[in-house]
């Protein structure tokens, strides 16, 4: 009769077994691709299991940098690459959502006319409450005073002038933006310390290698955007929305990008341009590459990383965990909103 293995033999053996599994590549996904989830995105092979089986999964970056937070998920969706993009494209039926009040896409040649159906109440900028230091959307301290200067408070229309003024000034810095000329708001002096968005923003891209893995040239296309462009772009464009967050809402200009790195995988950019509140910075990244061996299917990973001034100082280890919290829980949503919109052809 053959004796049972020891215990000591066994153990062994089934951890060997186990650790075999665990690092088993993940069928499906390219190398080059499953390279930028575990190596950048930090996805464990545990994760990588639970997505191939049609999980959800998603965890929180470590960030070094007060204020900065980095979120990143990813789903399989049975449906063609193709149609994502395509929904991508057409952004305001895209983001369509409760939390989305207001949403416009910029032409080639911005004009007001892109931002005609933007409304701003009080609630979004309070002309008569705007000062250097104390102000409810993100200026300069030159337009701030310039403000002043140009609309009389007082009078009985200054809302209604004062947001005419507000559109001309996002014009303004979106036109810039997109020439490279002068005109950018370069200094957020609306509260007590001054806030640098493109150095905010640069910062956040050296801390993301995860941009430039697939597509090398791409960092450099979102850091100087106009001058350096990826080769044979799929498409650039900007676009406005005013969404739900926090106590009021904020209006925010978006730059996306989309190129394939192959036939089978694309990367989109998400990238703030000007944020009226709560942003100083942000980052998104979106992968969408093919399942092998099923041509109508694909994974799509999405990652955030942003920075807020307001996760420094007093309170920011508790303010960072809430907030941390809230965006892997929104992740969560969007990827499953998603993933329901693009299988069901909704």
């Amino acid at each position: 009769m053959m004796a049972w293995p020891s215990r000591a033999l066994v153990v062994p053996v089934a951890a060997a077994a186990v650790a075999a599994l665990a690092q088993a590549p993940a069928t499906g996904l390219s190398p080059d691709v499953r390279d930028v989830l575990t190596r950048q995105l930090r996805f464990s092979n545990a994760e990588l299991a639970d997505l191939q089986r049609g999980r959800i999964v998603k965890h929180g970056i470590e960030t070094s940098v007060p204020g900065e937070i980095a979120v990143v998920g990813a789903v399989r969706v049975n449906a063609p690459k193709a149609l994502f993009l395509e929904r991508v494209r057409d952004i305001v039926r895209f983001k369509r959502d409760p939390n989305v009040l207001q949403i416009g896409r910029f032409s080639a040649t911005p004009s007001l006319e892109d931002i005609a159906a933007l409304t701003i109440s009080d609630d979004d900028f309070d002309v008569r409450e705007c000062r250097v230091g104390d102000c409810s959307v993100r200026l300069s301290a030159d337009l701030i005073r310039r403000l002043e200067h140009e609309i009389d408070t007082h009078a009985p229309d200054a809302q209604a002038r004062g947001a005419a003024w507000f559109k001309q000034v996002l014009l303004d810095d979106v036109t810039a933006y997109l020439s490279g000329g002068e005109g950018r708001i370069l200094q957020y002096d609306d509260g007590p310390r001054p806030i640098r968005p493109v150095d905010e923003f640069e910062g956040i891209l050296r801390n993301a290698p995860s941009i430039g893995a697939l597509i090398p040239n791409l960092p450099d296309h979102l850091k100087n955007y106009p001058s350096n462009h990826v080769a044979d772009p799929e498409e650039d464009f900007l676009y406005w929305s005013k969404e739900k967050f926090g106590a009021s809402p904020f209006i925010t200009v978006t730059h996306v990008t989309i190129a394939c790195a192959s036939p089978e995988t694309c990367v989109m950019t998400t990238k703030d341009v000007y944020s009226s509140r709560y942003l100083d910075a942000s980052l998104g990244l979106s992968i969408a590459t093919d399942v092998a061996g099923a041509p109508n299917a694909f994974y799509l990973v999405y990652g955030n990383r942003f920075r807020a001034n307001a996760l420094k100082g007093g309170w920011s280890a508790l303010r960072r965990s809430i907030v941390e919290r809230r965006a892997r829980g929104g992740l969560e949503e969007s990827l499953k909103t998603i993933k329901n919109q693009l299988e069901t052809r909704r």
